[in-house]
């Protein structure tokens, strides 16, 4: 039997999958409290029960984005390979099946555009979290020899971070191409 923590938790995922396939329906502002609640297959008191409001869920999405991504991208760049694998494995691992979804909804750029407004500080420590772990890879590089770089490794994750960031864009096979481009010149930068 569950306990009362871990079934919360699958509750508040199952609001957060509801949630973002309405938002991606209705986009962010049209989207509302009942809306999520009826997708979540719940009573808007229920909802109540586990979020404030949708600025609330847009910040523990946002918050469960990037625990996910930063232990994925970890995972990736522990292994061994070559750069420009590691690279295009990590950056689909940072952008993950949730960035398809928005770009492929007529809502995805405003989806995207929570990053500025609701979610700024969560958005802002995710970020610092994944810079965190792509430096400490290149600072492992280096001391391997398989790297270069112009600055530290912060610096050089952040810069790698940026790009990517700045490709996002929809159609999302679009983006997937541009992001394996992305990747591998960003490898023969890395390793020249």
């Amino acid at each position: 039997m569950m306990d009362a923590p871990q079934g919360d938790q699958v509750k508040q995922e199952a609001i957060m999958a509801a949630a973002m396939a309405v938002m991606c329906q209705y986009g962010f502002r049209r989207t509302s409290m009942e809306d999520i609640a009826r997708a979540a297959g719940m009573s808007r008191p229920a909802l109540y029960q586990h979020f404030r409001n949708k600025e609330d869920i847009a910040r523990r999405m946002v918050d469960v984005y990037f625990e996910t991504a930063a232990k994925a991208v970890a995972e990736v760049l522990a292994e061994d390979g070559p750069v420009a694998d590691l690279l295009a494995r990590a950056f689909a691992a940072k952008t993950g099946p949730l960035l398809r979804e928005m770009l492929e909804s007529p809502h995805g750029a405003d989806l995207l555009d929570l990053k500025d407004s609701h979610a700024r500080d969560e958005v802002a420590a995710g970020t610092a979290r994944l810079t965190g772990v792509f430096a400490a890879w290149l600072a492992r590089e280096v001391q391997r020899g398989r790297v270069v770089l112009e600055g530290t490794p912060e610096e050089t994750a952040a810069l790698i971070l940026g790009a990517l960031d700045g490709i996002k864009q929809p159609p999302f096979e679009q983006f997937e191409v541009q992001r394996a481009r992305l990747a591998r010149l960003l490898a023969r930068g890395l390793t020249e």
